[in-house]
């Protein structure tokens, strides 16, 4: 199989691809899109940063260089706050024109004092399948020859109930690209059989479970909730 031209894939989807000053955009001709992490300046602040739900889901203790997998990264700003608190992360975007803005987004980080220790621990699987990502590193583990990952994080993308209209917009141009997770229950399979110390799991503060699997505990805010899975450890 060839090279995905992420170019074609998005006219194909009737959007378009183009370099600007500020970063690759995505356009539907109307809305603009991309991903930018200088926004997340203030929420990785000392202090701020360990005030994040997600950072709290995803904390283990006594780890001194934990390992996370983000399986459904799209722009990366997740597994951003993750990196930022210590975290090597494994970033996995199977659809390659997210994957190209993604990864446009973290070479300009590179360059940004405040972001690039951070982003130093952020390595990008572009369009790559997480699921069988996962798989193969559950091979390498059984085969003595990878440690398990601390933390398997996921967010598989659901429908956006945002009451600011720009917002919905900006999300209808992604869903052109990406739809909804429709295998919930190997995603979760598999992320279980790497054997991490938790698994946590995105969701709408009201949503239902994902793939139905009870979490050990939740952390909730006003908007989403983290479902933390903790497996039994052998």
């Amino acid at each position: 199989m060839g090279v995905v031209d992420p170019f074609s894939v998005a006219r194909a989807a009737g959007l378009e691809l183009a370099g600007k000053s500020e970063g690759l955009t995505l356009t539907d001709g109307t809305m603009e899109l991309r991903a930018d992490f200088t926004r997340m300046h203030p929420r990785l602040k000392q202090g701020r940063l360990q005030q994040e739900l997600l950072v709290k889901a995803a904390r283990t203790k006594g780890i001194e260089s934990p390992w996370a997998i983000d399986a459904t990264a799209g722009f990366g700003e997740d597994s951003l706050l993750l990196a930022a608190a210590g975290f090597t992360v494994d970033l996995y975007e199977q659809d390659c024109v997210i994957a190209v803005l993604l990864k446009d987004a973290l070479d300009r980080a590179a360059d940004d004092p405040a972001l690039a220790a951070a982003v130093a621990r952020m390595r990008l699987h572009a369009g790559e399948d997480s699921i069988a990502g996962l798989r193969h590193i559950t091979e390498l583990i059984e085969q003595d020859k990878l440690a398990t990952p601390d933390v398997v994080y996921l967010d598989p993308m659901f429908p956006e109930r945002t009451k600011s209209a720009a917002v919905k917009k900006k999300f209808q141009i992604l869903h052109h690209l990406e739809q909804p997770c429709a295998d919930e229950e190997s995603l979760v399979e598999a992320a279980l059989a790497a054997r991490p110390r938790k698994v946590v799991i995105k969701r709408p503060v009201k949503g239902p479970l994902l793939a139905g699997v009870k979490p050990s505990y939740q952390l909730a805010g006003k908007a989403v909730r983290y479902d933390v899975l903790v497996p039994p450890r052998p």
